[in-house]
């Protein structure tokens, strides 16, 4: 055995990004990915740290890894990892903050522009020898002069801004943790409560993490609150939203159209009511899948995981779960 620290991914990753990861890491280190089942516990009984993208980081998992450290997440959300049993076995866990933030603002611009010109339509009309050049004019809008409502002002939401800001757009912005002055500085955006920033959203986009306080933000009631004729983005996570009453409101023409990268259960069952609306646009939570993000994710994850094997923490911003 040629390595002395044992990293072990959760999730099946491709060949490539397997490789990726392994060329950015020291000497002394090795990683081992799963598959499609259940992760080895062989591989467990030796693993010293846990890369989770996708998959859930349950009790179980992290029990049965007794020389467990750290349980580093590819990404910012955390949603799927047991904070408890963390907290319990004295193992730390840690994001990779900041590192998707371009890939899923840029993602968020594309579903902007794909409901407001319906690009899906205008696509698949051609290919099915359709020539659509005058028949969704009516109902099709630019960014230019629109209202823009962020819900969630960290890195990603400031990112949305600023590219928005570039289209001529008017942008409120909601958090319950104001974001500090310095990051701010430099956008034009207005700070608002929630029920004021519903009524002046032209687009409403969400960026805030999944926890028990935002599970189910946007309401039925809260969805009824946007002005008619708006849109909704969500490139975040899909418990955030009541997809039954996105589905009523936009099936009723309450809401003009909605642009989603992800949902409460994914993948999605072919069925999901949200698939059949013509005035959705769907990918599959894809919004922090660039080359770029995942070198920068790849990097910071061996950088948390070295700076904990040699004594340390993982850099300060992106711990959820500290030392104990």
């Amino acid at each position: 055995m040629s390595w002395t620290h044992l990293i072990v991914g959760v999730d099946p990753w491709p060949p490539e990004l397997v490789a990726m990861f392994r060329a950015q890491l020291p000497p002394g280190f090795h990683i081992e990915f799963a598959g499609d089942g259940p992760v080895p516990a062989e591989l467990l009984a030796e693993a010293e740290f846990i890369v989770a993208n996708w998959q859930a980081v349950p009790r179980r998992i992290i029990e049965a890894a007794p020389r467990l450290r750290l349980i580093q997440k590819i990404g910012v959300g955390y949603d799927k990892i047991d904070l408890d049993a963390a907290r319990e076995r004295g193992v730390m866990v840690a994001i990779a903050g900041g590192t998707n933030a371009v890939a899923v603002a840029e993602l968020t611009i594309l579903l902007m522009l794909a409901v407001c010109r319906h690009l899906v339509q205008l696509d698949q009309g051609l290919r099915r020898g359709q020539w659509l050049k005058w028949a969704l004019r009516h109902k099709s809008y630019e960014l230019s002069g629109k209202n823009l409502g962020v819900v969630g002002f960290g890195r990603i939401g400031r990112e949305v801004a600023r590219r928005a800001a570039a289209f001529g757009m008017r942008i409120g912005y909601y958090d319950p943790v104001p974001p500090p002055p310095e990051a701010v500085q430099g956008l034009d955006a207005m700070p608002m409560d929630l029920d004021r920033l519903l009524e002046f959203a032209d687009i409403l986009t969400l960026h805030v993490p999944l926890t028990p306080e935002t599970r189910g933000l946007m309401s039925r009631e809260r969805l009824e609150r946007l002005r008619p004729g708006a849109i909704l983005i969500n490139a975040a996570r899909g418990g955030l939203v009541d997809e039954q009453a996105l589905y009523d409101l936009l099936k009723s023409g309450h809401l003009a159209g909605a642009g989603l990268d992800v949902f409460a259960e994914e993948p999605p069952k072919p069925d999901h009511p949200l698939l059949s609306l013509d005035n959705v646009v769907v990918t599959p939570h894809a919004g922090g899948g660039t080359r770029e993000t995942m070198e920068r994710m790849i990097r910071r994850a061996v950088e948390n995981i070295t700076r904990v094997a040699a004594g340390g923490a993982p850099h300060p911003g992106d711990i959820i779960v500290p030392a104990p």
